[in-house]
């Protein structure tokens, strides 16, 4: 078994109509036993920036907060919030820093940059980027993920849709992989709002 999928997880953002939705599951387990239920994979930066960590649990708890040590310094210091853009560079950089003993995470980050553009990315574990106009993935369950999406995804789809569509495409995707699931958590963001849902799954 991979380190990448000692804790299990599975992480999907998409992107809609000036606006994008981000979501995990919730189980935290080591290896095929489940240690909780309740576990929080995705952060919030600012308002419009959220990122989620797939990989091991503690080292996407260690990468967060080295990460909002530095969006602190930059906000001290420029007196404004990362575009999105940014942040990416620099968790690409913070994650390369480290590439001869990496942290073991996969992170998704997604955001509303120059008027309220959806900007998504996903990366390795030291910090190769990979953009996307319409959805990325991320954790043990990435590869059913990229089926239900690829299936699911319509462009410019508005909030209500775009929430459905990804709820749907992630408690597929869990079912069919034994390390993530226990439910889904989803956050839809747009310009003037943040949903943020608790989705109920198989509890098995």
């Amino acid at each position: 078994m991979s380190i990448f999928e000692y804790n299990g997880s599975a992480l999907i953002a998409m992107v809609g109509k000036n606006c994008f939705a981000i979501a995990s599951d919730r189980r935290l387990g080591v290896q095929l036993q489940t240690i909780a239920t309740d576990f929080q994979r995705i952060y919030q930066i600012h308002d419009k920036l959220y990122i989620g960590l797939s990989g091991l649990a503690t080292d996407a708890q260690t990468l967060y907060q080295r990460l909002v040590f530095r969006h602190k310094l930059y906000q001290l210091r420029e007196e404004r919030d990362m575009k999105p853009e940014t942040f990416a560079s620099l968790v690409s950089a913070i994650l390369y820093e480290k590439r001869f003993g990496p942290y073991f995470c996969q992170p998704v980050i997604a955001g509303l940059g120059d008027e309220d553009k959806p900007f998504i990315c996903t990366m390795d574990s030291i910090g190769a980027k990979e953009l996307a106009k319409d959805f990325v993935v991320a954790g043990s369950a990435s590869e059913s993920l990229y089926g239900a999406c690829e299936t699911m995804f319509k462009p410019d789809m508005e909030p209500e849709e775009l929430f459905e569509t990804v709820s749907h495409a992630l408690m597929s995707s869990v079912d069919r992989d034994c390390l993530s699931g226990w439910g889904g958590h989803v956050y839809v963001v747009t310009p003037t709002e943040v949903k943020e849902t608790i989705l109920k799954g198989r509890m098995d």
